[in-house]
């Protein structure tokens, strides 16, 4: 019987001494062991997304975890129906999410499990629920009622968080895919003036594991070759609709024409029809990708 293939993603904020030292032979184990992924290191810490195996994820798993720094790192594990990484990549970063603005990871927002998160959207408490992911992710899934921002990158949080300062006095549960994000987005709330912030542990993967069919609406962007993943098991009716056809879909497509490579909703059926292009211009274009590759840029750099 064939194992199923899984990606894993995991981070954890720790202090990294020697970060190219440990590129190295991390780089080297991984490919050891035949994953694909990405992965990124600095000082600040570890953000990675490995695939392959079920057996070769959990001998990767089991040996992070031997290194003291890593001991308690959490992986959200998702099997895959289709390939997710096509090459094995470590590097080194300044920050292993970019932000570009300063935080001290001290000031964090307290952590909700997702069961407590689950109880109190239960009970109906005054809380509201923040997207801190980019504007394209939120299109195609979110939390039922929740706020987003209108941001192309983690970088402009800064900006587009003078959207919810009439919220300062409420209380804010801040969520993105694996809670990466929100661990820097929630101290920086904290040390403008918000009163009362918390996030969601290990973000909508983990909400979406234990809690699914519940008040999560739409698929989840994914910054590998999938681009989005299911949440839900039954309730997946798709919140956007197909740029050709209009017909109700929640698939992105990154357009072949590599002059292009607009980040765009479509169905399968006009995926062949157009050439997975966005626009007419497109589907002539002379320079082509070959396979679907997911953007990226906004995450890594």
């Amino acid at each position: 019987m064939t194992e199923p293939k899984i990606v894993s993603s995991f981070y954890k904020y720790v202090k990294i001494g020697n970060p190219l030292k440990f590129q190295q032979k991390h780089l080297e184990f991984c490919l050891s062991l035949g994953l694909k992924g990405r992965i990124l290191l600095g000082e600040e810490g570890i953000n990675g997304s490995v695939y392959g195996d079920e057996s070769t994820i959990i001998k990767y798993q089991n040996n992070l975890r031997k290194n003291p720094l890593f001991a308690d790192i959490e992986f959200k594990d998702q099997e895959a129906n289709k390939i997710a990484f096509r090459k094995m990549f470590v590097r080194i970063r300044k920050e292993i999410v970019h932000s570009g603005f300063y935080v001290d990871l001290g000031n964090t927002g307290k952590f909700l499990t997702p069961a407590q998160l689950k109880e109190i959207l239960d009970k109906k408490e005054d809380v509201v629920l923040v997207d801190m992911r980019n504007d394209y992710e939120s299109k195609i899934g979110k939390f039922r009622n929740a706020v987003t921002l209108p941001m192309r990158s983690f970088r402009e949080l800064p900006k587009a968080v003078k959207e919810i300062e009439n919220l300062k006095d409420k209380r804010i549960v801040v969520y993105c895919t694996g809670g990466i994000r929100c661990e820097k987005a929630s101290a920086y709330l904290n040390e403008i003036g918000f009163k009362d912030v918390s996030q969601i542990k290990g973000g909508i993967l983990k909400y979406g594991e234990e809690f699914p069919d519940t008040y999560w609406e739409g698929k989840c962007f994914v910054f590998d070759d999938r681009l989005a993943v299911k949440i839900n098991k039954f309730n997946t009716e798709p919140l956007t609709e197909c740029t050709w056809c209009n017909k109700k879909c929640d698939d992105y497509v990154n357009c072949h024409n590599l002059n292009c490579d607009k980040l765009f909703v479509c169905c399968e059926e006009c995926k062949e029809i157009h050439n997975n292009s966005c626009r007419h211009e497109c589907e002539i274009a002379p320079k082509r990708r070959k396979e679907i590759i997911a953007i990226t840029h906004n995450y890594l750099n």
